[in-house]
């Protein structure tokens, strides 16, 4: 019936030229082979005798191990070296009296001087106020001392302002330890009672009558935090 179509339309079913002949890419099943099995004992001498030229290279985990107990060096180095220095008896950035002085932590980095005495002042007269800025860069470091003129004051404030908000951030409030508590040490120098966890080392309580009076703490109705 096909021979009857006008020529164009029989091109349209003339068959496809064959398919080029291609080589096998592999062996025939029946004709495969492969490499004899060998023993290892012509290589032993060679084990006994190692390239006297040979390195061993590190892997990345001994320079990870490597590079990790360095920096933990380094640190305890520097850490040794600023506990030899740290003495609060003769900074000149820490004045007052210590009895009087309350340490707050855990502020925004926004909060000024005149936030923290609009907050503290209500307690009684504020002698000084002092937000601790790092030394090289001047950058808020979160925490401030506040020395008041009296050591009620200070004891007032001490327990009404304890989880308060400044700037929507809960403050932290404590006495100063750096001149009260014997050995102190602040927390970047290995001590402290900041993190956000809890202790369970018991907190050395500061010294000296004229803060908690005759009968200690509970005659002035002041509780430490832990």
């Amino acid at each position: 019936m096909t021979d009857k179509l006008p020529a164009n339309l029989l091109a349209l079913f003339a068959p496809r030229p064959p398919l080029r002949y291609l080589p096998h890419c592999d062996h025939a099943p029946d004709k495969r082979r492969t490499a004899p099995i060998t023993g290892v004992a012509a290589y032993l001498e060679a084990l006994r005798t190692p390239d006297p030229d040979y390195v061993p290279t590190e892997s990345w985990m001994q320079r990870r191990d490597r590079l990790r107990e360095e920096k933990k060096a380094a640190i305890a180095e520097k850490t040794k070296a600023a506990l030899g220095q740290y003495n609060p008896e003769h900074d000149p950035q820490v004045r007052g009296d210590p009895f009087k002085t309350l340490f707050l932590s855990r502020l925004n980095y926004n909060v000024k001087e005149p936030d923290l005495e609009r907050e503290f002042g209500r307690f009684g007269p504020i002698e000084r106020i002092r937000i601790v800025r790092d030394k090289e860069t001047g950058k808020h470091r979160g925490y401030a001392f506040i020395v008041y003129e009296r050591e009620k004051d200070m004891k007032a404030a001490y327990k009404e302002t304890d989880g308060i908000r400044i700037k929507d951030r809960r403050v932290l409030v404590d006495v100063e330890r750096g001149r009260t508590v014997k050995g102190w040490k602040p927390r970047r120098l290995g001590g402290g009672l900041g993190g956000r966890g809890y202790t369970k080392i018991p907190v050395t309580r500061p010294t000296g009558p004229s803060f908690f009076g005759q009968d200690g703490p509970r005659s002035c109705g002041l509780v430490l935090w832990c």
